[in-house]
């Protein structure tokens, strides 16, 4: 069992920055890709960022949307996925959920290869 345990989020103007950090409980932290996802209201979530388990690199990957913006980075030794969210835009709202699936590529994370989901937290950008 792995519980994600986030933190960070809350309200910026358009073109501010803000970090998202997720703390995971339990062992073998390296084994799963982690990814961050959003879900504004009225919308399905959708998959923002991810970074692969260890073994297939650590590579990142990254929906157009928010390529060259935001950047997701992992501390295996501090069991913690990041997001650093920079030129946030107004339709960058959202809640943000960190999400975990065991020995998952970045480019295979979806809302149906997740195993774990953090409570979600509110990110929101004014124009």
């Amino acid at each position: 069992q792995v519980q994600l345990v986030q933190s960070g989020g809350g309200l910026v103007q358009a073109g501010g920055s803000l970090r998202l950090s997720c703390v995971a409980s339990g062992r073998a932290f390296s084994m799963y890709g982690m990814g961050w996802f959003r879900q504004a209201p009225e919308k399905e979530r959708e998959f923002v960022a991810g970074v692969s388990w260890s073994g297939a690199g650590g590579s990142t990957y990254y929906a157009d949307s928010v390529k060259g913006r935001f950047t997701i980075s992992r501390d295996n030794a501090k069991n913690t996925v990041y997001l650093q969210m920079n030129s946030l835009k107004p339709e960058d709202t959202a809640v943000y959920y960190c999400a975990a699936a065991r020995l998952i590529s970045a480019v295979g994370l979806s809302t149906t290869s997740i195993d774990y989901w953090g409570q979600g937290t509110q990110v929101t950008v004014s124009s």
